[in-house]
């Protein structure tokens, strides 16, 4: 299996990104996630980066189907994800949002959550997460990793990294 990058140009209205997902789908790939950079919509279109996991013979078809669905391939595979490290977490990390704990990382653009396994023992007991981030370079991960440590001070999570 490969991880591929893609940044696709949408029409800003509901429906688009299932001119994406589809294709995935049938060449049996796995979104591993997706952002869109709203900041950088121009003449109604909203780039959005999208990392796939997916057999290498299939990316080909892959790319075919998106351009029959008269999707716009921006760049492919243009950023790599090279830095890695992993961090863990401590605290009500379910019922403090992890969705946007997790998108203080996402939303970056350079970095992404790869990873996470949380161990939730009793209801009312903090939590514990391994996060894994990946960055398209080692500022970036520091970065985001930065970005994570302020969300998670302002829910009362107490981060401890790196963990190699």
């Amino acid at each position: 299996m490969a991880v591929v990058s893609l940044v696709v140009e949408l029409k800003d209205k509901p429906g688009q990104l299932a001119k994406v997902i589809d294709p995935v789908s049938k060449c049996k790939g796995n979104i591993i996630s997706i952002v869109h950079r709203r900041e950088e919509t121009t003449a109604g279109k909203v780039p959005v980066e999208i990392s796939i996991e997916i057999e290498e013979k299939n990316v080909k078809k892959l790319l075919e189907m998106l351009k029959s669905q008269g999707v716009v391939v921006k760049r492919f595979n243009e950023e790599r994800l090279t830095s890695t490290t992993s961090i863990m977490l401590i605290g009500h990390i379910i019922h403090t949002d992890l969705a946007n704990t997790i998108d203080a990382v996402d939303r970056t653009g350079f970095a992404e959550v790869v990873e996470m396994h949380i161990s939730m023992p009793c209801l009312k007991e903090p939590s514990t997460a391994m996060v894994t981030i990946s960055a398209v370079s080692e500022e970036g991960l520091k970065n985001a990793i930065s970005r994570l440590k302020d969300v998670c001070e302002k829910k009362g999570i107490m981060v401890i990294e790196p963990l190699e």
